[in-house]
């Protein structure tokens, strides 16, 4: 879990602005405290200077020893809830006066250290004041007070910081779940759209904030691009369409004039050379034609629980006998009960494109594998051969449609072979592997299996 915390950027940013929130209210405590501390520290200055003021006026006004002691004696009798201390120090160090048990201190405020009956060496805030050359006040009080007053803030800040830090986890992970939450969802509709549903359309909201604009801007986009390709696809439909018919009567002109000469005669080979280019053009305007025709997700209306253990075992029997006529050895491995849903003349289509293609492009003695098995929620039917196989650097272009490599540019075709079956899986939710199978190359089709609901069978009876 945490680690995907850590790949996910939502997660991220929420965490950071939680962290970052933390440590605002961190640094917010901490110059709480810091004030606070100075504040009871002056509070503190202020009253032992009073009080000290105090005993240096009574002093001076009275003007004898006995009076002070009185004073000190009488205030130290009185228990205030200050605590305040008190000493009067000989020039020799000799504490004459009071109970404050500390060595001479110097003039002015500082802290210091005493000996406290109770609790041993503490620590007290105090101010020295000579009242004579002979004699040195001390006032002190004792800094238990501002100590538990910075306990008390403390503790108080170190429970609101907690209750903080939980409120910002909290938020952090309702945040990041809303943005991933908001992000699937338009990375869900992209992948729809690259698996090839065209027509798909990402979610908008009620809310109408940044992530429905940009659902809204990507629909227009979505909708232009639609546009610009069904209006591709109905040129190069149509361009193919139209040229279907006169090529055909050029065809029939053909095949009428080779029936009207000889085989001696010498215009024989040029009609039947003329012949054969034609019907490659003619196959080339099919294969375009078919292509759109798939594109348009036409057929998707057409999909049905397909067999694929079926299919691909017919036509593996069929086509052993070509590749052994042509010089190849076809064997085949078909895990049965493997079904997808789909249209059975595409897949069909898809698998003969792949057999033709590994009997194409490889040499005589060449072992061609078809394979089916079903792994991970994938039907994937795969065709191998040992044959020189494609670089990985030109597999991504070998499914582009008219790119021939050029070790295929000596045999016949025009590169839709591999572009029509990355189509057909395409548009059955799937997709086209090319791989290296060492040596030769391993094209598979991985396809979504058909969801098979487990029949249950009635409870037997008891004989009632």
């Amino acid at each position: 879990m945490m680690g995907k915390w850590r790949s996910s950027a939502a997660y991220r940013i929420a965490f950071a602005y939680a962290a970052a929130f933390a440590a605002g209210t961190a640094l917010l405590g901490i110059i709480v405290y810091w004030s606070m501390h100075v504040a009871f520290t002056h509070q503190l200055d202020a009253m032992i200077t009073d009080e000290a003021q105090t005993l240096v006026s009574e002093y001076k006004s009275d003007g004898g020893d006995g009076e002070l002691a009185d004073a000190i004696a009488q205030r130290e009798g009185s228990r205030t809830p200050e605590r305040l201390l008190y000493a009067v120090f000989a020039p020799d160090g000799r504490r004459v006066m009071g109970s404050l048990r500390t060595d001479r201190p110097a003039l002015g405020i500082h802290d210091l250290s005493f000996i406290d009956p109770v609790e041993g060496i503490d620590s007290a805030r105090g101010q020295a004041i000579d009242l004579s050359p002979q004699r040195r006040l001390l006032v002190a009080a004792d800094r238990e007070w501002i100590e538990r007053s910075d306990q008390t803030v403390i503790t108080v800040f170190a429970f609101g910081f907690l209750g903080v830090c939980a409120l910002g986890v909290a938020g952090a992970l309702a945040l990041g779940a809303y943005l991933r939450r908001r992000l699937r969802a338009l990375s869900d509709g992209a992948g729809a759209i690259m698996g090839g549903d065209i027509r798909r359309r990402m979610p908008v909201g009620p809310l109408h904030d940044e992530f429905d604009q940009l659902a809204v801007a990507l629909n227009r986009m979505l909708e232009r691009i639609e546009g610009l390709l069904d209006n591709l696809r109905q040129v190069t439909a149509g361009v193919a369409h139209e040229l279907r018919t006169p090529l055909s009567r050029l065809r029939n002109h053909l095949e009428r004039g080779a029936s009207d000469i000889g085989p001696t005669d010498p215009a024989a080979p040029i009609i039947e050379d003329s012949l054969r280019r034609v019907d490659d053009i003619l196959a080339l305007f099919a294969a375009i034609l078919r292509i759109a025709e798939i594109e348009s997700g036409e057929t998707r209306r057409l999909f049905e629980r397909v067999d694929l253990s079926l299919l691909a075992t017919e036509l593996a029997e069929t086509y052993a006998p070509v590749a052994r006529d042509g010089g190849r050895n076809l064997l085949w491995s078909v895990e049965p009960g493997v079904t997808v849903l789909g249209d059975r003349e595409l897949l069909a289509q898809a698998c003969i494109n792949l057999l033709e293609n590994a009997q194409s492009h490889t040499p005589s003695g060449t072992l061609i594998r078809l394979t089916l098995i079903a792994s991970g929620g994938y039907a994937c039917l795969q065709v191998t051969d040992n044959g020189p196989g494609i670089a990985k650097a030109d597999r991504g272009r070998a499914i582009q449609r008219f790119i021939r490599l050029d070790q295929g540019r000596t045999t016949n075709g025009h590169g839709l072979g591999l572009s029509l079956v990355s189509v057909v899986a395409g548009q059955h939710g799937g997709q086209l592997l090319l791989r290296d199978s060492g040596p030769g190359l391993a094209a598979t089709i991985q396809l979504p299996l058909f969801p098979i609901v487990p029949q249950i069978s009635p409870e037997p009876s008891n004989g009632d």
